[in-house]
């Protein structure tokens, strides 16, 4: 017999320890029946069911579990909590640093499925194009919404394209904001690192009023944030001397200010109006790569030492929903809504330079040796507005009962892209490159401002689309303890076609200790409107020195069409899932899942496609088009992620206390399975090489596993969480790098003056546990990247601390 892998066999044995434990604490004490269980609407449009009861597997995040835990942003604290969950840590990735990708099950950010109170929320305005996790993708902003204003969290790990729509190949989250009244909570935390940097202040408050008599409320919620910069950066030694620090690697200055709500006001016993949406406005401070002082993007006598251009970004985030419920006749209900979202990103460089401007010669002799220091480099915007129209309810046929959800959507779509300022992205004065223009070393001169270098009014754009989408939901009991469901979807876009995807599932309980449940599906993912229309261009060197444009094509221009490469298409996926619920005691719970997601056809952001050094092809269609090197989004990819989930969950009373201990082991396997090209000129791997095939395969961890225990006793509360990342490469920078598989282990205590009113210390990352060290990158170690760049999934600050107050009144 096979010996399995020390790792393994440690998961395997912490697991078994849990399990053992909550066995010998269930003949203590049996936990109390009867009381009231928080039910989740994801995953069903039937009535709620308890997460245990549904038919795909639901995680269910409560408000405890996001008091007990330390982050304060909603994508990290996803990331501690849930481990089918990624929320990587980036940085010198320019608009990536404010907005980071978040994943599910290891796919990308833009197949996974937002909602909140149920309703879409829209993506975010921009696309990752720098070598990260996401990778030619734009997710949702997940970070755009306050933990102050969020009652609990549903996780729906299972393909729903079927039921919800593009984007949820991976699965769906929905969050749910609360409605509490005659309550105004204020919540404040401190928290610094252990090396002193990163201090952290936030603030919320958070109040419920009561409208009429009959159930009616709004809610609201105020939430600020300020976070200071963490720098983990080693020395250079490679570009300065003596060696020093000169970058900026770690979590970026950050201001984040929230306005959130959530209301209802019914109009009689069978009709409400109801309303909710926020605001969010966040503004961050990173850096981009350090310049020499000789450094030909240097101008000595402005920077003598070199210089590190700094990277502003302010990210407006606003969302509005409204819409009409009412009681139909024989148990009906029907639902119509409106949904709008906006999402902004302005970037704004400030420390830096335009070369070209300042050593552009000047008429009558010498050169002009001026430049503007900073300027906007441009705005990225995206908006949503979705309608919907929904009815749901039994319909009996031959005596049975069926249950039938169908509807209506239309959305609407808009991208658009803002210029920078003439002197964030131009080659002189006059933009005109017949102009020689030397750098300080004889070099032809840069153009753009250093660092980000601004949009272009080329590759400036305004272009939308819309679709339209009809569905239909069923679910039928034939015997008490089987249920079977089915959804098909119709969708139309106005840009590329129409597509029809099929969901069928099932849940069988023989018993009350034991279920089975199972479900296939097919899905899609319509292109992003972001991906469709992005792009930019700067001016750069070529292979032989010559000043040549570099540019990030869109589909049906020039470039991609002398490439052969055609319009994007949309993404198609086959999933299924098997699994099983346990309940040995009433007190105690295990579920396992197994699945498997096939991906064709997944749009993917290109490698950069230079021309040969000797001539060629690619040299024949990109040298008189005048382009340096070329890079674009594709279908040029499919992948097959396999995985299995294991959730166990144990409660048990004494007399005056509660111990709670749960695992979630999440073990993920994506791969490329075939790269093709519809490009006679391009091989599927020059199209995708290499290094973006392990940043997929291997970016994110393949195990995540999370163990906590709960202890409460009179008006205590003592929380302990370990999180288990597995190993994860990257070869975007330099030969294959692995970074090793670690441990990261939270704790917090609570205080309960009252049942209103406490006081929490905690400690994240107790033990102080970095990435393993960069051993095998080439120069870049010397650089200063001391542990992780392209992939660091817990980041590089180390333990920190933290003090929290919450009172209600």
């Amino acid at each position: 017999m096979t010996k399995a892998p020390p790792l393994f066999r440690r998961t395997l044995i912490a697991s078994a320890i849990l399990l053992a434990a909550s066995q010998a604490y269930a003949q203590t004490a049996p936990a109390t029946t009867g009381e009231e269980q928080t039910v989740v609407v994801l995953g069903s449009r039937s009535t709620a069911k308890t997460a245990l009861d549904t038919s795909a597997p639901v995680g269910l995040i409560s408000m405890k579990d996001m008091q007990s835990a330390g982050p304060l942003e909603l994508g990290k604290l996803l990331q501690t909590l849930d481990p089918s969950f990624n929320f990587s840590t980036t940085f010198i990735s320019d608009g990536t640093d404010i907005i980071r990708p978040a994943t599910l099950r290891s796919l990308g950010p833009d197949q996974l499925l937002v909602l909140v109170n149920g309703k879409r929320r829209h993506q975010q305005a921009l696309v990752n194009v720098q070598q990260t996790i996401g990778r030619g993708s734009a997710g949702t902003d997940i970070n755009a919404i306050p933990l102050a204003s969020i009652h609990h969290i549903e996780v729906l790990r299972d393909g729903a394209a079927a039921q919800y729509g593009s984007d949820a190949i991976a699965g769906v989250i929905n969050i749910v904001l609360k409605s509490n009244v005659n309550e105004t909570a204020l919540s404040g935390q401190l928290g610094t690192t252990k090396e002193g940097d990163g201090d952290m202040f936030s603030g919320s408050v958070n109040r419920g009023w009561a409208l009429g008599e009959n159930g009616g409320f709004l809610n609201v919620t105020l939430e600020g944030r300020k976070r200071e910069e963490t720098n983990r950066a080693g020395v250079d030694s490679l570009r300065v001397n003596p060696p020093r620090v000169t970058q900026r690697i770690g979590d970026s200055d950050a201001k984040d200010a929230y306005l959130w709500w959530n209301a209802a006001l019914p109009i009689d016993k069978a009709s409400e109006f109801y309303a909710f949406g926020g605001f969010s406005k966040r503004k961050g401070d990173s850096s981009g790569f350090f310049r020499s002082k000789g450094d030909g993007r240097n101008v000595p006598s402005v920077y003598p030492e070199g210089f590190l251009p700094n990277i502003r970004t302010t990210v407006t985030d606003g969302s509005y929903a409204f819409g009409y419920r009412r009681d139909l006749a024989n148990d009906w209900k029907a639902d119509v809504s409106i949904n709008h979202g906006m999402s902004e990103l302005a970037f704004h460089e400030k420390q830096t330079i335009n070369i070209s401007y300042w050593y552009e010669p000047k008429p009558g002799g010498g050169i002009y040796a001026q430049s503007p220091f900073e300027a906007d480099t441009g705005t990225l915007k995206f908006n949503q507005t979705t309608f919907n129209a929904d009815v749901k309810g039994p319909v009996k046929l031959g005596g049975e009962e069926i249950f039938v959800a169908t509807g209506f959507e239309y959305r609407q779509d808009n991208y658009q892209i803002i210029a920078g300022d003439p002197v964030s992205y131009q080659y002189g004065r006059t933009n005109n490159p017949a102009i020689v223009i030397k750098d300080q070393n004889g070099g032809v001169a840069a153009s753009g401002t250093q660092g980000f270098p601004g949009y272009t009014p080329s590759t400036a754009v305004d272009e939308g689309r819309h679709n339209i989408a009809l569905f239909l939901d069923t679910e039928y009991r034939p015997v008490k303890d089987l249920l079977l469901a089915g959804a098909v979807r119709y969708e139309k876009y106005s840009d590329f076609g129409n597509t029809v995807t099929g969901k069928f599932s099932a849940r069988w309980d023989p018993s009350k200790q034991f279920g089975l449940r199972g479900s296939v599906s097919s899905g899609f993912r319509a292109p992003g409107v972001q991906q469709k229309f992005y792009s930019s261009v700067s001016t750069n060197l070529n292979q032989a020195g010559q000043l040549t444009e570099t540019l990030t094509a869109r589909e049906g221009s020039t470039v991609t069409t002398a490439l052969g490469i055609k319009p994007l298409k949309e993404e198609t996926s086959r999933n299924a899932s098997f699994g099983m619920v346990l309940r040995p005691a009433t007190n105690m719970s295990l579920t396992a899942d197994v699945y498997q997601i096939k991906i064709k056809d997944r749009i993917v952001f290109s490698s950069e496609i230079s021309p040969e050094a000797g001539g060629g092809p690619i040299a024949n269609v990109l040298n008189p088009l005048g382009v340096g090197q070329a890079q674009f989004f594709t279908n040029a990819v499919d992948t097959q992620t396999r995985g299995l989930d294991i959730v166990a969950d144990h409660t048990t009373r004494f007399t005056g206390a509660t111990l709670v201990l749960s695992g979630q082991l999440g073990f993920n396997k994506t791969e490329v399975t075939k790269r093709h090209s519809p490009s006679s000129l391009l091989s599927g791997a020059q199209l995708f090489n290499q290094a973006q095939v392990t940043l997929i395969e291997r970016g994110q961890p393949r195990k995540h596993h999370v163990v906590a225990a709960d202890f409460t006793t009179g008006p205590w509360n003592v929380n302990a969480r370990a999180n288990y990342y597995g190993e994860v490469q990257g070869e975007g920078f330099s030969p294959l790098q692995t970074w090793a598989a670690k441990w990261l282990l939270d704790m917090s205590g609570r205080y309960n003056f009252s049942k209103k009113t406490s006081v929490s210390v905690g400690v994240n990352n107790v033990f102080d546990t970095f990435p393993s060290e960069w051993t095998n990158g080439g120069d870049f170690p010397k650089l200063g990247f001391k542990y992780c760049w392209e992939t660091c999934p817990f980041g590089v600050n180390g333990r920190s601390m933290y003090v929290r107050f919450d009172t209600a009144f």
